[in-house]
């Protein structure tokens, strides 16, 4: 039985850290919204000084399709991003119909300002910020500790999940 989970939360929470491990446990593949949105260049439309909806819906069809070929096959799928409108997640939900698990993973700003300043490729404690509160602005999923070690993450995650794939 195939599933997909959406990992979501504000910038420097863990979403991709856990959802590649997350990925690795149930031998299931990762699709990163970011990734999706850096690759067919989606960043660059704005609204309300954030990514257009418009963007993450063009950057869902194509990890929709993706999406659908692995589920078809009995992989399951986890996406990470921050999915901070509503209206993305509603169309990822309402457009991929299978079983699906959401996440919200929930750190303190500060804790996520650090996280990201130890990053590579920094976002900058501004874009922090930002995320932050638009991220916070609706609940949507199971709320899930992310001050915790991954392996308590991921078995806070696994414990919601179906016991059998």
């Amino acid at each position: 039985m195939s599933y997909y989970i959406i990992i979501r939360g504000h910038l420097g929470c863990g979403k991709t850290t856990i959802a590649k491990k997350l990925a690795r446990i149930l031998n299931a593949k990762h699709i990163s919204i970011d990734k999706l949105l850096d690759k067919h260049k989606l960043t660059k439309d704005r609204e309300e000084g954030y990514i257009s909806q418009k963007s993450f819906i063009k950057a869902n069809e194509v990890g929709i399709a993706k999406a659908n070929k692995l589920l078809s096959k009995d992989i399951s799928v986890i996406f990470d991003g921050n999915f901070y409108w509503k209206s993305q997640i509603e169309h990822l939900v309402n457009n991929l119909k299978f079983k699906h698990y959401i996440f919200t993973l929930i750190a303190p700003l500060e804790l996520c300002i650090e996280r990201d300043s130890k990053r590579k490729h920094m976002h900058g404690k501004d874009a922090a910020k930002v995320v932050y509160k638009k991220v916070m602005e609706f609940d949507y999923g199971t709320k899930i500790d992310a001050t915790k070690s991954i392996n308590e993450i991921i078995k806070d995650i696994t414990s919601k999940l179906p016991k059998n794939k």
